[in-house]
């Protein structure tokens, strides 16, 4: 537990004085203050992450943490597991969603299989496998406490190595039948949101199958009692590999002083894990989209974050990612690029701050 504690010990805040540099750029460009919303609110936060002005996001990736659920046992998928490692190896070779979107962003995908149920043999998946797969946990907590440490560490390690290697930005995804099911169950013990709210049909199931994954969770909770102020505790009885993993990542980034952008609704409950365990994590991840899942509001909620899209996409792997590393692209550019009032002869005082009105 010596590397969790130390990457906990390490997180720092923003730099407030350059966010205030970076808000007074925005202020003097060529248009009413505050009219890019989010765009600006980036590009702030950012340089507080940084540390500096001028800064961007060239070299980037999405860190897919795939690993299988023995809550499957209980019908509450769609599809069989082995579809975990078919995912793996075609996502692997460059032809899943998030390969696609990412390679259309320019950015790399690095898979890593932290606890698929089967060995993957294709040379681009990192094998730091902890153990295949979780138990079912209506029946025994999902893993050791000690393995849900291990698997956090395993992110923060990924994490680590990418950023020593120079990538600037990492988004945050997973593969895993079954997923969305150690999410909603993570979140219930965490946030106590009612289960009707949190729980979806993830990649599409019957009426019947939601009705047996709601019932499975709650189960689970009942019978393990997780603590709910212990992440730790929380994640090895109810969740998943995958999830610890992405809490591991995000970890790192503000250790590091990087971002991370959150994808969907599993990146959002590792996301919350990693947040209660250090609240200073929440300036470091920006999130992409508003997933389809019905809890993912819920979440936002909880953690006080703003999505930029909503898109009403439910893929996972980590899709929103590229998208949000595009705008964040556009935002940048528009930051270093844009006139100034100044620059354009324009009277900076025949325009109203509606940045005030959203305020009130």
């Amino acid at each position: 537990m010596d590397k969790l504690n130390n990457t906990l010990n390490s997180i720092k805040f923003l730099d407030h004085a350059v966010m205030d540099e970076t808000k007074k750029r925005w202020d003097s460009l060529v248009k009413p203050i505050g009219s890019l919303g989010l765009m600006e609110e980036i590009t702030i936060r950012l340089s507080g992450i940084y540390r500096t002005t001028k800064f961007d996001i060239d070299k980037r990736a999405v860190v897919v943490m795939a690993s299988d659920n023995g809550i499957v046992e209980e019908n509450v998928t769609s599809s069989p597991q082995i579809f975990t490692r078919i995912l793996v190896e075609k996502m692997a070779k460059g032809i899943t969603g998030v390969s696609v979107m990412s390679k259309a962003a320019n950015a790399d995908v690095i898979v890593v299989d932290i606890g698929i149920n089967g060995d993957v043999k294709e040379e681009n998946v990192i094998n730091r496998k902890i153990r295949y797969g979780t138990d079912n946990f209506t029946k025994s907590f999902a893993m050791t406490y000690d393995e849900a440490i291990k698997a956090i560490e395993t992110g923060i390690e990924v994490a680590d190595d990418l950023f020593n290697k120079g990538y600037k930005i990492l988004g945050t995804g997973e593969v895993g039948i079954g997923n969305t099911t150690t999410s909603a169950a993570v979140i219930k013990a965490i946030t106590d949101f009612p289960i009707d709210d949190i729980v979806g049909k993830g990649a599409g199931i019957t009426d019947e199958q939601l009705v047996l994954k709601k019932k499975a969770i709650i189960k689970a909770i009942e019978l393990h009692k997780p603590n709910k102020y212990d992440v730790i505790d929380v994640l090895s009885k109810v969740g998943g590999l995958d999830i610890a993993g992405l809490v591991g990542v995000y970890l790192s980034g503000a250790k590091n002083m990087k971002p991370t952008v959150m994808d969907g609704f599993i990146s959002q409950a590792a996301a919350l894990c990693a947040i209660k365990l250090d609240g200073r994590v929440k300036d470091y991840i920006i999130p992409s989209h508003l997933s389809k899942e019905p809890g993912a509001k819920f979440v936002f909620n909880e953690i006080g974050l703003k999505p930029m899209l909503d898109l009403s996409m439910r893929l996972g792997e980590g899709t929103g990612c590229p998208l949000a590393f595009q705008i964040i692209d556009t935002a940048i550019y528009t930051l270093n690029n844009m006139a100034t009032f100044e620059e354009a002869e324009i009277e900076k005082e025949l325009l109203v701050d509606i940045s005030k009105d959203e305020e009130k």
